[in-house]
């Protein structure tokens, strides 16, 4: 079992075997802070190589999932030496990155407005969830900066098109037509929705083999950087380990047996 490392500007909720994250800074719209990503940076650090947590959801306090970075010390930067600047987009690059590959399934749940990295955030994640009335943009071309770090999860997010058109317009969207663009998989008419929508993807997570979602994770992200020849190849030996692994015996044994397996945990 994970031991969790102590944070300060988030608050870890482990529930069966699921792990939920709170932005924690609601005051302040929970920004993207230097705390917040060294937080999460720990937080995905300790579960990159763990099973034994099944899902992690990210959360804003306050009715508010993330106001995007923090626009003071952008501020403060704006002065200091490139290598300080360029030392801090690289760490939240770092998060992203991390975000991206962690083993389980990830979920965003949205309400208030997920702006600009924080809606990279999310876009780094397996699902995302959010309310109707819930706000978002790419904002950063408003302002006079580009989004860097997110760009490329964005792109994963909601396809190449759409992502080069959201970033360069910084276009505004709530959430029935953040659902139609790609950056909403759910959308729900109120914060109640959110719970309901988050428990129906923690059920049907909970009914699947850890190890088997890791390694379809990897699937997913590996296929496309492979030349066509080797494709075949790469996914064969996927799905070689899992059937014999563990769970491999005890997934087809199950379902020959008619039982569910021993990962199979009820929400």
């Amino acid at each position: 079992m994970t031991t969790l490392p102590a944070t300060d500007s988030v608050e870890c909720e482990m529930d069966n075997g699921w792990l939920t994250v709170w932005f924690n800074q609601p005051e302040r719209r929970n920004p993207l802070s230097d705390e917040m990503v060294a937080d999460l940076q720990r937080i995905c650090d300790a579960l990159q190589d763990d099973r034994s947590v099944r899902g992690l959801t990210l959360r804003g306090r306050g009715g508010f999932f993330c106001a995007g970075g923090d626009l003071k010390g952008f501020k403060a930067l704006a002065t200091a030496p490139n290598e300080d600047v360029i030392a801090m987009s690289e760490t939240v690059g770092r998060l992203l990155y991390s975000l991206d590959r962690l083993p389980m399934v990830t979920v965003a749940v949205i309400e208030g407005a997920a702006m600009a990295g924080g809606l990279g955030v999310a876009c780094c994640c397996d699902v995302t969830i959010g309310t109707a009335d819930a706000r978002f943009a790419f904002s950063e071309t408003r302002i006079g900066i580009s989004p860097a770090q997110i760009a490329r999860y964005v792109m994963q997010k909601c396809g190449y098109a759409t992502g080069r058109r959201l970033m360069l317009s910084a276009a505004r969207f709530k959430g029935e037509e953040a659902a139609d663009l790609g950056i909403l998989n759910i959308v729900v008419p109120d914060t109640e929705g959110l719970a309901t929508a988050e428990a129906r993807i923690r059920s049907d997570v909970l009914a699947c083999a850890p190890g088997a979602v890791a390694a379809t994770k990897t699937l997913i992200r590996t296929l496309p950087t492979l030349p066509e020849e080797q494709k075949m190849r790469f996914a064969a030996d996927n799905f070689t380990a899992c059937l014999r692994s563990e769970e491999g015996v005890e997934g087809v044994a199950s379902f020959l047996e008619k039982r569910k397996p021993n990962w199979h945990q009820e929400v």
